[in-house]
């Protein structure tokens, strides 16, 4: 009889972002299991896997199209870990908690340089002063 282990896992919701891969490649690097399921996923599944995270991947939808991917009903609700947004994934948390989501005036692409002004908070302790990062907008 083989015994089931049960990993500690952060689930990734992919909602049609091209960087779906490299974002779960990213979280293994880092040494965590994680797991990419598609945005449909019900609720009770998601769930069922006890994720310890959960990350919203990007999308080339906008939150205000009609048939715009959604995640499930009442996830933000019902999920008790940490939720990460990234690109529309952040979006559809905003938006699903009431915010605005407005276009910016212009897209970014490429290489940018992020300054850390706060480097005494525990998100942002241990990296670098200054890091080059690559815009996908």
């Amino acid at each position: 009889m083989t015994d089931y282990i049960r990993h500690e896992t952060v689930i990734i919701l992919d909602f049609g972002s091209q960087y779906t891969q490299l974002i779960a490649r990213r979280v293994r690097e880092a040494g965590v299991y994680c797991q990419i399921l598609p945005h449909s996923t019900p609720l009770q599944e998601i769930q069922s896997r006890q994720p310890k995270g959960l990350i919203l991947s990007g999308s080339p939808a906008s939150v205000y199209e009609r048939d715009a991917p959604r995640p499930p009903d009442h996830l933000l609700d019902a999920i008790q870990c940490p939720i990460l947004g990234i690109c529309y994934g952040l979006q559809v948390l905003a938006f699903d908690l009431g915010g605005e989501v407005r276009p910016s005036p212009s897209r970014e692409f490429g290489y940018a340089r992020l300054k850390v002004i706060a480097p005494e908070s525990p998100l942002l302790k241990g990296l670098p002063r200054t890091r080059r990062l690559d815009e996908s907008w």
